[in-house]
Order: structure tokens, then sequence, then C-alpha cells
């Protein structure tokens, strides 16, 4: 009877024993705590990374540690490997280790335009984010959606779209499992058994400290919701925040910036004053000017245009943002950065679509006034840290 519960027990643990199951054990974690980092959904991540990388065993995952098949594009500094994908030997990303892999996977999706509409989608509605991926133009296979669905269906990944990060820690080190021994070598097995304990109780001491990070956040995150509900109540009726599509629907709470009451603006009564970034501005109607709305809110012309990063009036069409008080240095929590979508962009358009100056944006990288974007530049807004 021993000899067959024994049996038993090594055929249940071969059975998950697959390079799928490995995969998901090992990087499941990693996917939670992007998910309340960035956003994207962990079941997407998880299942991207198995089929982008055959469950982390192709050359680009195994030699590059790239699971999601990125390839270099213009602003990437750092080492590269040749493969044939769409094109014989295009050029994909070297990681130093996996996570960078999945760190940089978020990022992408989250401050690409082209992808800004999925973070309008719940992390749990992972149909709307798989179909999403492939109307960005993710992927080339008609089929991508699909594919993406059916793994995270038959491997239950959905369950980590609402887990805590302490949850998934603990339930990967749960999984960690001594190697399945031969019924004919005991001693082998007891080492086996010996060195799997030994390892499951440094991943033990790992979740417990993940746990003690994780309920620190979530404290964090209720005070800055009971901050930002009392600064709502405080704030002035004529100011309308500005709803900010730029920024994902993630499971993070940023800060809130609140705008100071409109009388120390100045603000007319007779029209709405939005926010962004917690800087105040108008949208011009037919007809105005720098000038003209400059006039109205008590600021001289070149005030205005300097305010707005302009060097002399430009004609002002209607529905263009004019910002009424000063840009912020960087951009909102949360906000970190930007990803140029096509060579031409304008430097001072991206520093008006996120409320900061273009002189603090220009000094965070490098740049010169005139400098020219090119698609695939990254754009710092926040300085890392801050």
């Amino acid at each position: 009877m021993l000899a067959i519960a024994f049996a038993a027990v090594v055929l249940s643990v071969s059975a998950a024993d697959t390079p799928q199951q490995r995969y998901i054990d090992r990087w499941a974690a990693t996917a939670v705590r992007e998910m309340y980092r960035s956003g994207v959904p962990a079941s997407i991540t998880l299942a991207q990374g198995i089929l982008e990388s055959r469950s982390g065993l192709s050359a680009l995952a195994a030699e590059g540690n790239n699971h999601f098949g990125i390839k270099c594009h213009k602003d990437w500094k750092g080492k590269t490997m040749r493969v044939d994908d769409d094109r014989k030997g295009e050029c994909f990303r070297v990681y130093d280790t996996a996570e960078e892999s999945f760190r940089d996977h978020s990022d992408f999706l989250r401050y690409w335009d082209r992808y800004k509409f999925l973070f309008d989608f719940d992390t749990k509605d992972y149909e709307s984010w798989a179909y999403g991926l492939k109307k960005a133009g993710y992927a080339t296979d008609p089929s991508y959606p699909e594919k993406l669905i059916k793994i995270i269906e038959e491997n239950g990944l959905s369950k980590y779209d609402s887990m805590t990060q302490a949850q998934a820690a603990r339930a990967s080190s749960s999984k960690a499992a001594p190697a399945s021994p031969k019924a004919s070598d005991s001693a082998s097995y007891k080492s086996s058994s010996k060195a799997s304990e030994k390892a499951s109780a440094k991943e033990s001491r790992v979740a417990a400290k993940a746990a003690k990070v994780s309920k620190a956040e979530e404290r964090e995150a209720a005070r800055a919701a009971r901050r930002a509900a009392r600064r709502e109540r405080l704030a002035a009726a004529e100011v309308i925040p500005d709803e900010i599509p730029e920024a994902p629907n993630s499971l993070e709470i940023p800060e809130l910036v609140t705008p100071m009451a409109a009388e120390e603006f100045h603000f007319s009564l007779t029209r709405p004053v939005y926010t962004r970034n917690g800087v105040p501005f108008v949208y011009s109607v037919e007809g105005e000017s720098y000038s003209s709305i400059a006039s109205s809110y008590n600021l001289f012309p070149k005030e205005i245009l300097k305010i707005n990063d302009l060097s002399a009036e430009t004609r002002l069409l209607p529905g263009t943002v004019v910002y009424i008080q000063q840009k912020k240095n960087q951009a909102e929590k949360g906000l970190d950065k930007y990803i140029v979508e096509t060579d031409g962009e304008n430097l001072r358009d991206i520093c008006q679509r996120f409320a900061v100056k273009m002189s603090s944006v220009c000094k965070m990288n490098g740049f010169s006034a005139g400098h020219a974007l090119r698609e695939g530049d990254t754009i710092i807004l926040r300085k890392p840290g801050k």
C-alpha cells in the first residue's frame, strides 16, 4: 500500500511538471508585481511570456533573458542578438536578468500610445486585453488573441489577476517541490528533499518579506485615497479636474495633486477651468489668441507664452490647451516616461500634453530645445525614485 501511495504521488507530481507549469510557478509572482506597478494583468503577462518564449525555452529567453520578443528599436543601447522572426536576422534586446524583460514588457505596453486604450479595460477582463493587443498590432498572427485566451483558461491564470503580491509570492513558494525521485534510490530522494526544504525555507522568508511590503503598500494606498477624498471635498467648484487619458488603469493609487482655490488664480466664473498634473488650463475657442486669454487671467502676453513654452505669438486653433499657470518640473506620479510613436514628434507638444516644462524635460533627458525625436525614443518625464 505504501508503495502504491508513493507511486501515486510521483505520478501526480510528474503530471504537473510541464514546461508551462514550471514557467508559471517561476514567474507568477513577478507578473503580479508588474500588474501592481503598471496595470498590465498578470494573466496576460504570463500568457504572453509562455507563448512568446515557449515557456522560457526559446533561444531568445534562454540566452538573452528576453521573454516577450521585444525588438531593439532605435533607442536601445544595451546588448543585442539576431534572431530570424518576421524577417531574417532581426535585432532583439538582451537583458541581464529576466526580471528586466518583464519590466520592459510592462513599460512597452504602458507608455506606447498605441496601447493606451488597453488600460481602459478592467485588469480582470483578459479577453478584451487579448483582442486589444492584436488590434494595437502587438503580433501579426491573426489567431494571437485566441492563443492567449486558451493559455490563460487552460492554466487558470486569471486567478493571478485578483491576487495581492503577498498571495502570489506565497503561491509560488508553496509550489516549489523536490525533483521526482526514482523508487529505487531512497538515499537520493532524501538528499533532494533536504535541498528542497532549504530552498523552500528561503523562499518562505522572501514571501514573508514581500507580504510585509505589500501590507505597507496597501496602508499607504488607503491613506492616499483618504487624502484625495478630503482634497476633493475642499476643491473649488469652478475647477474641473481634467481626465488624463495617458495614465493607466493601474492597481496602484497614485497620489493626486489638488488645484488651489479658483480665487487665487483670478479665474473667470464664465468658463470652465480644467487641471492637468495640478496645473490649471482652458480650452481655446474660435477667435481667441494667447494675448486675449492672458488678458482674461491678468497675465502679460509674454508671460502666457513662456508658460506654454512659446517664444512668439502663434495662431491659436479652437480646442487648444492653454495653461494659465506655470507647468510642473515633472509629470504626474505613474507617468514616468513617454515612448515616441513616430519620427518627428514635437517635444513641445509632448510637454503640453503632460503639463511639464520643456526646459525640465530637456534637462532630464540631456536634450537641446530643438532636439529631433525619432520613433522608439524614450522621453523621461519624472526623475527616478521621485
